[in-house]
């Protein structure tokens, strides 16, 4: 057994659901000390110790003992792409096929007219987002206090650490594209930009009820 593969392999997993070897140790019943020397190499672990932080890591010791052969090609097919239709008419497709240990997101949004979603909460330091519209016009208010106006075929790159707000205050639907890139919180996983509670749209206000 490669030990210096294995305990870069535990690191990882450890990591990537934001633990701390403190609150993995309390998790797997495996010290401190030993968790520390199994992720740098020094120290073979047990069979009965690699169950126990399988365990607390919340995967199968199988998984734990073997680095699986990464797939360089995943097709996601149309009908596998996973559409949200919002309250109001907004529709979300997911149109990347999930790869495990890569943060990144691509999707396709329509925004009806006058639609208003609320602000989506900032991702973790570090991470980018880009936009691109393919039809019609959507307004990006960062940060509460910074617009930018996008039209067809303009694209936009922001820093995704930030409050973000899409809006269509226009007459037409507008159909947008957003890619991003997350970088995981250190204390926290964060899940990723979900559609969050509504605001009043721009049609509210004339009396046609609320959008999303």
């Amino acid at each position: 057994m490669d030990l210096a593969a294995l305990g870069q392999r535990i690191q990882r997993l450890r990591l990537e659901r934001a633990l701390t070897l403190q609150r993995l140790a309390e998790l797997s019943s495996v010290s401190v000390s030993m968790l520390s020397a199994v992720e740098r190499g020094d120290k073979a672990a047990t069979v009965v110790v690699l169950d126990r932080i399988a365990a607390g890591l919340d995967v199968r010791l199988t998984e734990l003992l073997t680095e699986p052969e990464a797939e360089r090609i995943i097709v996601r097919r149309a009908a596998e792409q996973d559409t949200v239709a919002e309250p109001g008419g907004w529709h979300r497709t997911i149109l990347t096929p999930v790869v495990p240990g890569v943060n990144f997101e691509w999707v396709r949004s329509t925004l009806p007219p006058g639609c208003v979603p609320a602000d989506y909460p900032p991702y973790a330091p570090g991470s980018h987002e880009f936009i691109f519209v393919e039809s019609g016009t959507v307004t990006l208010t960062i940060d509460g206090d910074r617009t930018v106006e996008l039209t067809r075929g303009d694209s936009v790159y922001l820093a995704a650490d930030v409050t973000l707000r899409y809006a269509n205050h226009t007459a037409e639907p507008c159909t947008y594209y957003v890619a991003a890139l997350v970088m995981r919180p250190r204390r926290a996983r964060q899940a990723a930009r979900r559609p969050p509670a509504p605001v009043a749209s721009s049609r509210k206000a004339a009396g046609e009820g609320q959008e999303t």
